[in-house]
């Protein structure tokens, strides 16, 4: 398995084509020119450059603090950084854990509760690095379909019944990747029950859940709230990912396991990152929600710009619903004649590339080999409507 892990980030390093099955060419070079919308990537006008710029000069004229901010910290993670977080998940501070990013909570997760290959009930179709963080304890998965309310807990229900067993689910319940829905509030319950009921955990991977901007929030107090949950999440698609910096929220008795673990790995996250994050998000009480605000009407408009350029450009070539949040775009090809393959090399062709809908499948059947996902975030509104328009040629 390390020699297979080494070989992709060298592939990704180089950008060099990507192994089949890999399942995710976001950070592949793409042909000179091309335009990408292929990561969900935060978009740079969007980031809060200039105030981490002071926060980061403020820093280094505090003498105390700047030692402070170079030295060891806890496993734990920052005091005031686990509160402000908690505040906002509704928990006891103890309960946060801070993690390098996103996937490095998801490694956590699975190392804790994953015994060596049980089986993990996971959305099909899936968010494929997930698959790898995966492989650290098991490759035996149970796909569970993703339909228009989030996962579809009615079939694991009738897998459980049927005597299938799992250790875990995984789902990513707010602007799913690659889909883009929502996991309902009734489903978030019935899942929790599910799991209650059978003893599994559920990893919920959220990090897009701030970036609402359409319809209703569906909530998390359920997945807090419950001992058979481990919710993760990350300032990546809202501060930027190069922080790599997120959290979990572990149920009680999952905290001591968690920070064990931790120190036999990496002890702690970046104590400067922790520093300045902390500094940021708890000096003005209304400074990350004007961040995540301003983000979000840009993704607003960018995702109605793409929606709109499809239907003008394409008509008829494609199934979309306007997304309420994220950074993705899931649209269904409504001819079954034309060959998504082959419309994939034409539109690279062309310098458009995106994701193939396939490399997201978590089972054979292959069912969302239909689709496409384009990412909007980082792409401006005249570079939308040239990839569509790119895109056009290719059909």
């Amino acid at each position: 398995m390390t020699a297979v892990l080494n070989q992709d980030l060298t592939v990704l390093s180089q950008g060099l084509t990507v192994p089949k099955g890999f399942g995710d060419t976001t950070l592949v070079a793409a042909t000179p020119g091309a335009i990408r919308l292929l990561g969900g990537i935060p978009a740079p006008e969007a980031l809060p450059v200039e105030d981490i710029g002071r926060a980061s000069a403020e820093l280094w004229q505090d003498r105390d603090a700047a030692v402070a901010g170079l030295q060891y910290s806890q496993s734990h993670g920052f005091l005031a950084l686990r509160g402000w977080i908690a505040a906002r998940e509704g928990v006891d501070p103890r309960r946060i854990v801070i993690t390098n990013g996103g996937m490095h909570g998801l490694s956590l997760a699975v190392l804790t509760v994953v015994e060596r290959d049980a089986t993990v009930a996971v959305d099909d179709p899936v968010f494929p690095l997930f698959l790898r963080a995966l492989e650290l304890s098991t490759t035996r998965t149970l796909p569970v379909p993703v339909v228009a309310d989030g996962f579809d807990v009615e079939h694991l229900a009738a897998r459980l019944a049927a005597s299938d067993r799992i250790a875990a689910a995984y789902t990513v319940p707010d602007f799913h990747n690659p889909t883009q829905v929502t996991l309902s509030a009734q489903k978030r319950r019935a899942l929790i029950e599910l799991a209650e009921r059978y003893g599994f955990y559920v990893i919920v991977d959220n990090p897009y859940r701030e970036l609402r901007f359409a319809g209703e929030d569906q909530g998390v107090a359920v997945f807090n709230d419950s001992d058979r949950s481990i919710h993760v999440n990350t300032f990546t698609k809202t501060l930027g990912p190069g922080w790599r910096l997120g959290w979990l929220v572990l149920p009680d008795h999952l905290v001591d396991p968690v920070i064990r673990l931790r120190n036999r790995v990496d002890a702690h996250s970046a104590t400067v990152t922790q520093t300045l994050i902390e500094r940021l998000v708890t000096g003005d009480p209304q400074w990350f929600d004007r961040i995540v605000g301003a983000a979000n009407a840009l993704y607003r408009d960018r995702a109605q710009i793409l929606v709109d350029e499809l239907h003008a450009q394409l008509p008829g070539a494609f199934s979309t619903h306007a997304p309420e949040g994220g950074l993705f775009l899931w649209p269904r090809l409504t001819d079954d004649t034309v060959d998504p393959a082959a419309l994939y090399q034409r539109a690279a062709a062309n310098g458009v590339v995106y994701q193939q809908g396939e490399f997201f499948a978590a089972s054979p059947q292959r069912e969302s080999a239909r689709y496409l996902r384009f990412a909007y975030g980082d792409r401006t509104p005249d570079e939308l409507r040239e990839a569509v328009r790119r895109l056009a040629l290719a059909f």
